[in-house]
């Protein structure tokens, strides 16, 4: 009974600390109606600015909070200004895609000013323990639950008696309403990125206290379980984002009791998913309250695509196909067939996203499926690899669309945070279901690329099977797109109500459009499984389907051969000034939000 109040409290706690980021979440899409996804970094940032007063500074506790508080602030004023602001009169979903960015851009700079390598954070407090009932509690846990309840009530106060209170929540119930009655919308999103932003770092130093331990990749997370915490309450709903928070600390405390610590993050995204599909408005959301807009169509920016003419596609096929015939290096080779799969992925979800309108913030998942599928037949089974990787499409055509389907009937941003959800359960899922996948160990000794019972071992053959099979997916999608499929495909992009209306069923289009993608990712999946020879639960990550993302609005949206160039430019960048590995994510951050910002029909146009 005593280990179950321990739980309990434990749930308690860390809820407390979700509701920091949560609230912040909250406020700023009840104003904006926007999915800030750099709230976390700017709880990575906080953590480390208390790292550097507790460590280098010595400060007091309160002053420690105070100066985590202040700059956490102004990070998020300057987010705001320079950041968002511009994009106030862009499509609706140009800003989610900025706040993508400016996480990367956050992230990578606090790792290049740190270094990636775990430090502790001490907590300045007694290590001692009180017992009440049947259970422990600590100083810190009183601290983080004083300051969550503090929060709380300092936030109802503001916005209850305070002039810019009133501003603020007015112009999150009727934004062009609070426009015309003269309140400075400006001046309420400065305010309400501000108090978010200081919210999220003094929950990053709370956390960094609690588990006495920061490091740089701890920004996702937060970000996914203060989404998750804001969903499960209903987006915007300060209220229930505090109750959601509680609710995600404990249910993950009482799943981590019962099954383990592994499976923590799987119940968050579970009771996601569950929360998105039977009540997508959140638990204590109205129920009059009108459904989210659809983002559909709405990022296809009025543009004419660049229309490249028939001999010059093919010219440029043939140069590629002789390059390894030529004096090139093998660097130049590796480099190539890495962004032959990234091509790959990147027409899945330029079909997925760009042509249909789903935009999926998890399709790594879908590389994840076909990899593990095409490396355990050829490894359990002995199926030849050539059949295994097509076995691989074949499964994350048909699981994935299984998987994704539940997120059919959503609208808004909900879409993207479904797909992110499922995304992290499929590696979640391999990462414990070790009688299948072999769990955190991932299989090793997968066999290479063969082709009718050829090793393709030398990089030129890798290199000719890689780009043989983009070129090929990328004539069928071409075709598909040119047939009367793409044409409904790009009907239910544009106004898939008017659609719906002429009598397409949305969901068969959808799940047609998953199924084709799905496919042309698994197939990626597979040959870089057997390109690693090793692979894990972390191989395919959130990271890259952001990636993918980026490849997609960078050659253009719905764009076949813009998938292709975006891909081959946005590794080849990095490779031709040998800039090094740890300013990738960084250079992919900054080309994303130079492309929301100047060109976001991407560099060929949208089709």
């Amino acid at each position: 009974m005593s280990s179950w109040l321990d739980y309990t409290i434990n749930g308690l706690i860390v809820g407390n600390v979700y509701a920091l980021v949560a609230v912040g979440l909250a406020l700023i899409f009840g104003v904006s109606r926007l999915i800030n996804f750099a709230q976390g970094s700017i709880y990575l940032v906080g953590a480390y600015i208390g790292w550097v007063a507790v460590v280098q500074l010595h400060t007091p506790l309160p002053l420690t909070i105070i100066f985590v508080a202040v700059v956490a602030a102004l990070v998020g004023l300057i987010i705001e200004r320079f950041g968002l602001r511009p994009l106030q009169n862009s499509v609706r979903i140009a800003p989610l895609l900025a706040t993508i960015g400016i996480s990367f851009v956050l992230d990578q700079l606090v790792m290049l000013t740190f270094s990636p390598n775990p430090r502790a954070l001490p907590s300045q407090l007694p290590d001692v323990r009180f017992q009440v009932g049947g259970g422990t509690i600590g100083p810190l846990d009183l601290l983080i639950a004083g300051v969550g309840i503090s929060s709380a009530l300092l936030l109802f106060v503001f916005l209850r008696y305070s002039k810019l209170g009133w501003a603020v929540r007015a112009a999150s119930q009727d934004r062009d309403a609070a426009m015309q009655m003269g309140v400075d919308v400006n001046r309420v999103n400065q305010a309400v990125f501000g108090i978010a932003a200081a919210l999220g770092g003094v929950s990053g130093l709370l956390v960094g206290m609690y588990y006495n331990q920061i490091d740089t990749a701890m920004s996702l997370q937060a970000t996914l379980k203060g989404v998750v915490a804001e969903v499960v309450g209903g987006a915007g709903n300060v209220p229930g984002a505090v109750v959601g928070s509680l609710l995600l600390g404990l249910v993950e405390s009482y799943g981590v009791a019962v099954f383990g610590t592994s499976y923590r993050n799987l119940f968050a995204f579970l009771l996601l998913v569950v929360v998105l599909v039977l009540r997508p408005n959140g638990l204590f959301a109205s129920a009059r309250q009108a459904p989210p807009e659809p983002l559909t169509g709405t990022f296809i920016a009025p543009s004419r695509p660049v229309r490249i003419p028939r001999w010059a596609l093919l010219v440029a096929v043939a140069v590629f196909a002789i390059l390894p015939l030529l004096p090139v290096s093998f660097y130049v080779l590796q480099t190539l067939i890495n962004a032959w799969l990234l091509g790959m992925l990147a027409l899945s979800l330029t079909l997925v996203a760009g042509t249909i309108g789903q935009v999926s913030l998890g399709h790594a998942a879908l590389l994840a499926i076909g990899a593990y599928t095409s490396a355990l037949l050829s490894l359990t089974l002995s199926v030849p690899v050539g059949l295994a990787i097509i076995a691989g499409g074949l499964m994350s055509a048909a699981l994935g669309t299984i998987l994704i389907s539940p997120s059919f009937r959503l609208r808004g941003h909900y879409v993207s945070i479904a797909t992110l959800a499922i995304g992290e359960i499929v590696s979640l899922v391999i990462l414990n279901w070790e009688s299948v996948t072999r769990g955190p160990i991932g299989i090793s000794g997968i066999p290479p690329l063969s082709l009718f019972g050829y090793d393709l071992i030398d990089p030129k053959s890798v290199y000719w099977f890689s780009f043989t099979v983009m070129v090929v997916l990328a004539l069928l999608q071409a075709r598909l797109l040119s047939s009367h499929l793409g044409r409904s495909f790009r009907a239910i992009r544009d106004d898939d109500i008017a659609a719906r209306a002429y009598g397409l069923s949305l969901n068969r289009y959808k799940s047609l459009a998953f199924i084709f993608g799905g496919f042309a990712a698994g197939v990626s999946g597979g040959i870089a499984a057997h390109l690693y020879s090793y692979i894990n639960h972390e191989t395919f990550n959130t990271q890259q389907s952001i990636l993918a993302l980026t490849v997609v609005i960078l050659g253009g949206l719905g764009n076949v051969v813009g998938a292709v160039v975006g891909a081959v430019a946005l590794v080849g960048l990095p490779e031709v000034f040998r800039i090094a590995a740890e300013y990738r994510i960084l250079i992919y951050g900054i080309v994303l939000l130079l492309l929301v910002r100047f060109r976001p029909q991407g560099l060929l146009g949208t089709i």
